[in-house]
């Protein structure tokens, strides 16, 4: 499937701006709306892109409520607005 970096990347955000403030999206809710029936392949670039995003200073990757290095966590992460 041919999903540009910068269409991850928009998707997160529009995903984001789209809800509170305060709320976070998961990786997959980004990937099925991407490719509902494919979603599956995308969540590997879904993770790369928030970490670009992590980079660019715009979100924060979270696990169980709390901002994590997005580079060594494993397990289910959510994917916020960045809070100062």
């Amino acid at each position: 499937m041919g999903v540009s970096d910068r269409e991850l990347e928009d998707r997160i955000r529009e995903l984001l701006y789209a809800r509170a403030a305060d709320s976070s999206i998961c990786p997959s809710d980004v990937a099925r709306a991407i490719a509902p029936d494919e979603w599956r392949p995308l969540m590997e670039p879904v993770h790369q892109a928030a970490r670009r995003l992590v980079a660019a200073g715009e979100v924060e990757i979270t696990q169980r409520g709390a901002v994590v290095d997005p580079d060594s966590v494993r397990g289910p992460i959510r994917i916020r607005r960045f809070r100062e």
